[in-house]
């Protein structure tokens, strides 16, 4: 799962969705210098992580696309879903998409102070594009990949997933729906036993 989802499956904890939108900046145990609520969104993270990872029906979103990315095909599914839940959003949450992705600029802006160094550099970007929103479109999901390909610290081939996106876009359609239930009964579990 990509940015989206980790924030949408944080709830209404604010302080939960920080820990869950920063984990990836977060390396080994510096984690332990937050506050509970963010630490618990970072362990969320983490969870949300190794149950999409090692999930079948992931393994064959990734399988369809693995000899292209090899090490970078979970990326590209996580990204791939993302874009599902964007276009999907209305069967998710009551809130519109565009509407909710502001409320969550803000928090994140509001409490930037609390984001490690990696975090801080990439939210800007995030804003501005607003890749949140624009998960919802192809175009908005090629300009993510692309500028993915060009961080990558060797040739990812990512400036062209958007390419097999569309080649197996019904099954991935089919795979993320068939899966996101899943994930959403495990967060909520998992969330019960971080309180």
């Amino acid at each position: 799962m990509n940015y989206l989802a980790h924030i949408y499956l944080s709830g209404s904890n604010e302080k939960l969705m920080i820990g869950n939108f920063m984990a990836d900046g977060i390396k080994g145990k510096q984690w332990e210098k937050y506050e509970l609520e963010i630490q618990k969104g970072v362990h969320l993270h983490r969870a949300i992580d190794f149950f999409t990872d090692t999930h079948d029906i992931v393994k064959s979103s990734k399988s369809k696309i693995w000899n292209k990315y090899r090490h970078y095909n979970a990326v590209v599914i996580d990204i791939f879903y993302d874009h599902f839940l964007a276009k999907y959003w209305a069967n998710y949450h009551p809130m519109e998409l565009g509407e909710f992705v502001q409320e969550t600029y803000h928090t994140l802006q509001d409490n930037f102070n609390l984001l490690p160094e990696k975090t801080q550099y990439l939210l800007p970007f995030m804003i501005k594009n607003n890749w949140l929103y624009n998960y919802q479109f192809i175009d908005g999901i090629d300009k993510v990949m692309k500028g993915m390909a060009r961080r990558a610290s060797f040739n990812s081939g990512m400036e062209n997933a958007t390419e097999d996106l569309e080649i197996h876009y019904d099954e991935f359609s089919s795979d993320f729906k068939t899966f996101f239930p899943l994930l959403e009964q495990f967060v909520k579990s998992k969330t019960e036993s971080l309180e």
